[in-house]
């Protein structure tokens, strides 16, 4: 075969796929890697990937036990919405994390089991996104920095993105007061992550009211990531979605949780992502909807991952260790980096966001000098209408390893910065 029927092949198979890919930039980690190519690190110490939130902790031993004691159910389609165990599981966490009355979740209508949160954020933008509001496309809001399925999933189901700064000055949370009126009007979607990524600002009760609020005004579907909600450091649980929209009472539609889904998931809480095990909250109508759209698109979770799940649920104490590690690294780095101008200890998550004047260059000066891998904030971030770009001065730095890996790594990035 030669060259140009080679070509024309190429081009046949470019013209067939789906022209929304185009849109889809590189990952942050491929830039990431662009970034730091060719550069050898100069430090006699081990390289410490800090970049990516990739939990290093592990979960408790009791969920391998469970999964390998029911071995003899891997060759058995799993139910797509779940075990009743594992739903019921949920449910009782779910009350007990929110304080709400025994039954005011229906296990039976309400959960949804999601690969991850990954996966559950990106098909609710499916599920939303409809026809063009006003002769125009629908709007999927996100705060910005966002994470990249935000971006994907709104592209991918014929959204147009609309990017909402989050500075200090607005609490590293977007400002709701500030999105136009015409804006609201055309949103399908709105993507709202508390505990943050990256900055770790929570949400207060009055501030996912007034999310809600607009949701239920302006008819569209209030996304609520809430997957690092177990990990906090102050003394007050962070709240969430579920229990706000139920102490305002019935929706549009008659349930407390109409406009709203909230996901939840193992990777942070218990450590254990490589389960691929979360879950989606949910009005009836909602669920079942998105449900029937899991079964056309997405694998149910193995039937041993669930009831191993289920057990994670139902356990605290490992919840509550957890945090604690997470809690130790935090003062760590309050300890080793407080000095710095742009250091602030976040309010939750696993990630450090810290204002170091160019974050591109001090990226790869701590790599080559340290061998300390950290994320530009650029990366993470879309650039405003005028060109410029919040995320510029900003690094991410993953606190996911052992308390002494992160101690030793911080000391070398001050030693750096």
């Amino acid at each position: 075969m030669g060259k140009g029927s080679t070509r024309k092949i190429l081009c046949f198979q470019a013209d067939m796929l789906n022209e929304r890919l185009d849109l889809l930039a590189d990952y942050p980690f491929a830039r990431l890697a662009n970034l730091i190519a060719g550069a050898t690190p100069r430090s006699n110490e081990a390289p410490v990937a800090m970049s990516v939130g990739d939990p290093q902790h592990q979960p408790p031993a009791f969920a391998a036990e469970i999964i390998a004691a029911n071995a003899d159910k891997w060759n058995t389609y799993p139910p797509l919405q779940g075990v009743p165990e594992f739903r019921q599981a949920i449910v009782g966490w779910l009350e007990r994390r929110y304080k709400l009355a025994g039954g005011t979740i229906d296990f039976e209508t309400q959960i949804a089991p999601v690969a991850g949160t990954r996966e559950g954020l990106f098909i609710a933008a499916l599920l939303a996104v409809g026809r063009a509001k006003g002769g125009k496309p629908p709007v999927a809001l996100m705060p910005n920095p966002f994470y990249q399925v935000y971006y994907g999933a709104a592209v991918m189901a014929g959204a147009e993105p609309v990017f909402l700064t989050t500075t200090r000055a607005t609490g590293f949370l977007p400002d709701l007061g500030a999105i136009p009126a015409d804006t609201l009007a055309r949103t399908a979607v709105f993507y709202l992550c508390t505990p943050g990524n990256p900055q770790g600002a929570v949400a207060t009760r009055d501030y996912i009211r007034k999310a809600i609020g607009l949701a239920r005004e302006h008819d569209f579907l209030l996304i609520l990531d809430e997957c690092y909600a177990e990990l906090y450091y102050g003394d007050v649980p962070p709240p969430g979605g579920v229990e706000v929209a139920h102490a305002m009472g019935r929706g549009p539609a008659g349930h407390p949780l109409d406009n709203v889904v909230c996901f939840h998931t193992l990777s942070k809480r218990s450590s254990a992502a490589g389960m691929r095990s979360g879950f989606g909250v949910g009005s009836p109508a909602t669920m079942t909807a998105l449900n029937r759209l899991r079964s056309y698109s997405c694998a149910a979770t193995p039937y041993p991952i669930q009831l191993a799940s289920a057990a994670l649920w139902r356990d605290e104490a490992h919840a509550i260790e957890n945090r604690a590690l997470y809690k130790a690294k935090f003062a760590a780095a309050a300890r080793h980096l407080g000095k710095l101008p742009g250091f602030y200890s976040p309010q939750g998550g696993m990630f450090l966001w810290v204002d170091v004047g160019d974050g591109e260059a001090a990226t790869k000066k701590l790599w080559e000098q340290a061998g300390i891998k950290v994320l530009p904030g650029r990366y993470l971030t879309k650039n405003e209408p005028d060109g410029s770009n919040t995320g510029i001065p900003f690094i991410r730095i993953a606190l996911v390893h052992d308390l002494d890996t992160v101690e030793r790594a911080l000391a070398r990035i001050a030693q750096v910065l």
